[in-house]
């Protein structure tokens, strides 16, 4: 029976007609498993995994193989995008289990939903061997297995319970951090804000130590391989070297820069970066394409721009944008969720060259000039003698690598595409509506602020309803999921961002209510939040995790969020809740600062101020637009901008402020108090010097 073709998420319609009798996660799927008297099977992925796919064709797409998954078990199928609820706590299980995690995960548990046991990728002999096995042990070790789950689910439970207690105290709990750490103040009321700037300055200051310790100054980034793009740690460290100075932090956050954007793992053709890369020099990335990495960097590589005039990190921002623009701009308006590693059943096969390929596009001269810039040798970086294309240098004809890029790319678009996940997920949307909107005011791009637009436009229609987010759409149709943390968060963030570089004081008001939500639905109680909502579907337990993985936690997010609303409202209970978000921050970032970039990068914005800066005047006035794009370019950390025309109080920042003497202003506010307005760009950058 063919449960998922009505699925609007593209990893499940890719499973749709496998012989595996699949069923989607629901309250059925484990009916049935009650009902037959099997374990479930839980698999998850998604659309972009090539081991998913891997593990797709060798055993979810044999017709033996199936009978035998089918006889024995009751078969779920999440896209992990689409349910990164059930992922984390299903993957918490797995990683517990096994020691490691990564998709596809496999998951037996009972119709109860409690894991027994967990894995990721097996190879067909050893997955049917293993079905075999489990429907065995279902079968005659019934009570062995049954108690083994709870187990498992008691000591999750226990777990997620010390490492709350343990972040919420400062205590030892999770080995997270001393107890005698002296952080318990954090998690108190009542303390002022010189308390809290110290404390935000010695955990910058110990992270940045830390992080220098771990950085790879041979060749970028952190530790060996793999390495992934470290795009929130890199955000604080350019924040960090912005207030302090420090020669360090720039250091890092250039030197990893530089090295990803020449290395492979960015598209030297077409712009956009891979996964990651799995090797340490950033040779051969893991190829698929996601939209919050892209989105992430591109706004990353806009702020190095505008700190550092580097021409490199401009242009790799502005094609960055280019190509999410190009190749996952959706009709509907917003940006879809990620382009396959895989094309013609090989990963790669899209990006990769081989010297005489080259030449045969180019003729020979052009071909050897692109086989030395872009670095394609007889023996190959890749497989099987192909070349994945760097750019170690620029070459000194400009004119003549723009013509074979151009030759390049065209020659490209022959090769058969990698397929594309076109769900819109609403988090990572919200992350591109901030890259796009500030991209565009920096960078004069209007398309890319009407496409900001575009995508926040889609998000209020679609995906908001009766006040709640829904985490995915597809066509302009929603599904079926409620937002978690992450999209209340990112979608208030974008929201606000747009706000400032529109003008369009309704984004400010619908990031208002959603962060409502996340404080009223998702809320500990203690000042930290919990990754679903209160009334969400109950989970074997209610996953809470504060620490960054690939995208900004949900409360390091939501932290951001809430700073930046109050400063644009003068809200202090924002602040203040803001605050106690970022009271998990100490512990995580002295145990793995890496995992805490998106929370120093708010803490960073918190000791800026952050700076309020309202722009009055015209948007027909070239004066105006002169401020504007001024207070962008030389914003303190995590500053926050209202523009309005002097008439318009929708934005509390902007009531009260008027033109002077006829003439477009600038007021750059802290806690909503005002320096005197300023009428020029280099009065303008002036006021906007970072205080100490």
């Amino acid at each position: 029976m063919n449960r998922l073709r009505n699925s609007t998420s593209p990893y499940l319609l890719q499973h749709a007609d496998n012989p595996v009798d699949w069923w989607p996660w629901s309250d059925e799927a484990f009916a049935e498993a009650a009902r037959r008297d099997v374990p479930v099977m839980l698999s998850v992925g998604y659309a972009a995994c090539h081991w998913c796919h891997v593990m797709a064709h060798e055993s979810f797409e044999d017709p033996q193989t199936a009978a035998l998954v089918n006889s024995h078990v009751v078969a779920v199928k999440v896209d992990r995008e689409e349910r990164p609820d059930v992922d984390a706590v299903y993957m918490t299980a797995t990683q517990a289990i096994t020691g490691q995690g990564g998709w596809p995960m496999t998951v037996f548990m009972t119709p109860d939903r409690e894991p027994f046991f967990c894995g990721t990728y097996f190879p067909r002999d050893h997955f049917r061997q293993l079905v075999l096995n489990i429907s065995r042990a279902w079968q005659e070790q019934r009570e062995d297995v049954v108690d083994r789950a709870k187990q498992i689910v008691a000591a999750l439970a226990e777990n997620v319970s010390a490492t709350a207690r343990a972040l919420r105290d400062g205590g030892l709990g999770a080995g997270l951090a001393p107890a005698d750490d002296g952080l318990s103040d954090w998690f108190g009321a009542g303390f002022g804000a010189d308390q809290t700037g110290a404390r935000f300055r010695e955990v910058a200051e110990g992270a940045v130590a830390a992080l220098d310790g771990g950085y790879d100054g041979a060749r970028g980034g952190f530790g060996g391989a793999p390495k992934f793009p470290p795009s929130m740690v890199l955000e604080f460290l350019l924040r960090y070297h912005q207030r302090t100075g420090s020669p360090d932090a720039l250091r890092i956050a250039d030197g990893t820069c530089e090295a990803m954007a020449r290395g492979g793992m960015y598209d030297q053709l077409g712009g956009g970066f891979a996964r990651y890369s799995v090797d340490a020099a950033w040779v051969v990335p893991h190829f698929e394409k996601m939209l919050y990495d892209n989105a992430l960097l591109a706004r990353l590589y806009l702020n190095l721009w505008r700190r550092t005039g580097s021409e490199l990190a401009r242009r790799v921002a502005e094609e960055t944008c280019d190509w999410m623009l190009r190749e996952l701009a959706t009709g509907e308006g917003g940006f879809a969720a990620s382009l396959d590693a895989d094309s013609e059943g090989e990963e790669g096969k899209f990006y990769v060259w081989r010297p005489a390929e080259l030449r045969a596009v180019l003729g020979p001269d052009d071909g050897d000039f692109a086989a030395r810039v872009f670095g394609v040798t007889e023996r190959g970086t890749f497989e099987h003698g192909a070349s994945v294309l760097q750019r170690r240098a620029d070459p000194s004809d400009a004119g003549r690598l723009a013509r074979v890029r151009s030759a390049l790319l065209t020659a490209r678009a022959s090769r058969v595409r990698p397929a594309r996940d076109d769900k819109v997920v609403a988090a990572w949307n919200g992350l591109a509506i901030s890259a796009f909107a500030e991209a565009g005011l920096l960078l004069g791009r209007p398309d890319f602020i009407a496409a900001a637009h575009d995508a926040a436009a889609l998000l209020a229609a679609v995906h908001l309803a009766d006040g709640r987010l829904i985490r995915t759409s597809r066509d302009g149709t929603a599904g079926g999921t409620a937002g978690v943390l992450e999209d209340y968060a990112c979608v208030a963030g974008g929201f606000l961002t747009l706000s400032g570089v529109t003008g369009q004081a309704r984004w400010m008001t619908l990031a208002g209510e959603l962060l409502e939500v996340a404080l009223a639905d998702f809320g500990d109680g203690a000042g930290g939040f919990y990754d679903t909502a209160a009334d969400g579907e109950p989970m074997i337990f209610r996953p809470a995790e504060p620490a960054d993985n690939a995208t900004p936690s949900g409360t390091f997010a939501v932290a951001g969020a809430l700073l930046s609303y109050s400063a644009l409202t003068g809200s202090a209970r924002h602040r203040e809740a803001a605050a106690a978000a970022l009271g998990v921050l100490p512990v995580i970032a002295a145990r793995y600062s890496r995992a805490a970039g998106a929370g120093l990068a708010v803490a960073e914005a918190w000791l800026a101020g952050p700076a309020e800066i309202a722009v009055v005047g015209s948007p027909a006035d070239e004066r105006t637009r002169a401020l504007h794009e001024t207070a962008l370019r030389a914003a303190t950390p995590g500053a926050v901008l209202a523009l309005g025309d002097g008439t318009d109080a929708a934005v509390p920042l902007l009531a009260g402020r008027g033109l002077v003497d006829g003439a477009p202003a600038a007021y750059v506010c802290r806690q909503f108090t005002c320096q005197a307005p300023v009428t020029t760009p280099e009065q303008l950058r002036k006021a906007l010097a970072v205080p100490s």
